[in-house]
This record gives structure tokens, C-alpha cells and sequence, in this order.
């Protein structure tokens, strides 16, 4: 197959389904992380490619729950939300058949469509909780490959990148944007074995 996937830096995506013997390409505005077939610059240049699938992952800034409550806060910020929720319509309507589109819970599920399914990288092989929506465009469900049990606290569940309040451990940093945004490669290698 030829896969194109969309708003990826990592290459944890491309890379994945390279292993599975596709050919694919990652593009983003940002350079590759990881050397290998990469676009840098506007994804709707390369679309039009003959493409048989296209796993796209908008940035989630403006679209996900933790940040909308500025919306009414920060000057522009709705504007930016708007801005936002017309890529990923744009995204949506790509000449490619079948398509995933990656996020958190947020503004899309509310002013486009509900996410067809959440997923967690503890369903996958990985120590760890961050519920991620897809939305779908004839693909099936991901199937977990290796649920990862948790450690209970208080009777709640709770993951290595996890404290014990639930929160994320990953402190403050200049990157912290990009390592929270990246694929785990448990749920990379399932997309390649099972949408391939």
C-alpha cells in the first residue's frame, strides 16, 4: 500500500508501516525526527499523490478538551479553534478512500463528529494512559494487541506516566508539546498490521 501520514514529525507512524513492507511517507511544516521518506510543508501539496490510505494527526493545541476552556479567555484563541476545525474538514475530504484521523476528545467530536473509537496505549503493550480518539473512513476498529494491566491506587487505575492523583508525570519543558504528541509504537505497529 501507499501511506501517507499527515502532521507526523516522529516518523513513528511511517516508520511502522515501512517495517510492514508499505511504502510511506510522513510530512509536516516541522523536519523529520527519524530519517526517512518525509515531505516538509503543507500536506494538501502532496494529497492529490495516489494515496490508499492517509493517517493524519492535527495538532491538538485548539481542539482538545484540556485547552477549549480558554477559548473564552484568551483573545484569538476561539478564532484559532475555527481555524483548527476547518483543516481537519479539509482533512476529511482528501481524494483518499480510507483515512484515520488522530486526536484527543474535543471540538472535533462536538462540531464535526463523534470519534468512531478511543484508544489507549495500555490496550497496546505500553505502560501507560492517554485516551486518544479516531475517527474512521472505512477502516475498522483497532483491535488491541497487549493490554497492559495497571497498578490500583485507591481502587483507580493508574499507569506508569501516570501519579498516583492521575495526573501526567512529564513535568514542564520546552518539548513537552512534541513527546506528548507522539505515537506510541505499540499503536503504530497495530495500524500497519491491521489497516495494512
Amino acid at each position: 500500500m501507499k501511506v501517507l501520514v499527515a502532521c507526523e514529525y516522529s516518523g513513528v507512524v511511517r516508520d511502522a508501516f515501512i517495517r510492514a513492507g508499505h511504502e510511506a511517507m510522513s510530512c509536516d511544516l516541522l523536519p523529520t525526527d527519524s530519517p526517512g521518506p518525509h515531505y516538509q510543508g503543507d500536506v494538501f501539496d502532496v494529497t492529490g499523490e495516489g494515496w490508499d490510505l492517509m493517517i493524519a494527526h492535527p495538532p491538538c493545541t485548539y481542539l482538545c478538551s484540556s485547552g477549549l476552556h480558554w477559548n473564552g479567555r484568551v483573545s484569538g484563541r476561539a478564532e484559532k479553534t475555527e481555524a483548527a476545525l476547518e483543516f481537519v474538514r479539509k482533512l476529511m475530504a482528501v481524494p483518499i478512500r480510507r483515512w484515520a484521523i488522530e486526536n484527543p476528545h474535543g471540538r472535533i467530536g462536538t462540531a464535526i463528529r463523534k470519534a468512531d473509537q478511543t484508544i489507549q496505549p495500555w490496550q497496546f503493550g505500553h505502560d501507560a494512559s492517554k485516551a486518544t480518539a479516531l475517527w474512521l473512513n472505512e477502516l475498522p476498529l483497532l483491535r488491541p494487541t497487549e493490554v497492559v494491566a495497571p497498578r490500583m491506587v485507591d481502587g483507580r487505575p493508574r499507569w506508569a506516566n501516570q501519579t498516583n492523583s492521575g495526573q501526567n508525570r512529564l513535568g514542564p519543558s520546552p518539548d513537552r508539546w512534541k513527546l506528548r504528541a507522539e505515537t506510541y509504537v505499540g499503536i503504530a505497529d497495530a495500524m500497519a498490521e491491521q489497516w495494512g
